[in-house]
């Protein structure tokens, strides 16, 4: 077996408790999450996490820092192959009903944002990652709604924002009142700010 250099069992360890911060905080939620639960279910002791992140706050945040970049990848790779409004639009609202996980990390995102709101240091971090994600996500629709000639009935940051937003609240009400079609409901809402054009 070839033996791991520092730097590929740094990662490794890294991975680990990613993934093992995502089981837990899944199971638990963040608040009732501890270092030592995740360090545990990574096969670590709690100086593990400390050393990578920190803390639990900073765990979460590499978790959403790298959904952010996962998320930014398939936008991308989505909206490269449209060719319509109709398919744009489709691109922007891949709600998926079956998975029960994406709606519980929406919540356990909100339960997250409540605890650090008075956090600055953590509200700086997550408002970065955020910034970070709306200016790539304003990017690509810039590029698209000009390769496809749409013309949004509202400034592409204000689009991005309402998206993240109507999605967010969608999802949270997925977790306890279910919409009949949260899909539906958001390409109805695209669809009035991309309306149609006759060409």
């Amino acid at each position: 077996m070839t033996r791991l250099t520092r730097a590929e069992q740094q990662q490794r360890t890294h991975e680990h408790l990613l993934a093992a911060g995502r089981q837990v905080f899944q199971r638990r939620g963040f608040l009732a999450a501890t270092v030592e639960e995740i360090a545990a279910d990574a096969g670590y002791t709690r100086g593990a996490v400390y050393k990578h992140f920190g803390g639990k706050e900073g765990l979460w945040l590499a978790i959403v820092e790298a959904d952010a970049e996962a998320h930014l990848g398939g936008l991308r790779t989505a909206l490269a192959q449209t060719t319509t409004r109709d398919e744009l639009i489709a691109a922007l609202t891949p709600y998926d009903e079956t998975n029960k996980d994406a709606a519980k990390w929406t919540a356990i995102t909100a339960e997250v944002l409540a605890a650090t709101a008075q956090q600055p240091e953590t509200a700086a971090r997550v408002a970065a990652i955020q910034q970070h994600h709306d200016d790539a996500v304003v990017a690509l629709l810039a590029e698209h709604s000009r390769r496809l000639r749409l013309e949004p009935a509202l400034p592409l940051r204000e689009v991005v924002v309402m998206i993240g937003a109507l999605g967010i609240g969608l999802a949270l009400r997925q977790t306890v009142a279910p919409a009949v079609d949260p899909a539906g409901i958001l390409a109805h809402v695209l669809g009035a700010v991309f309306p149609s054009v006759d060409r």
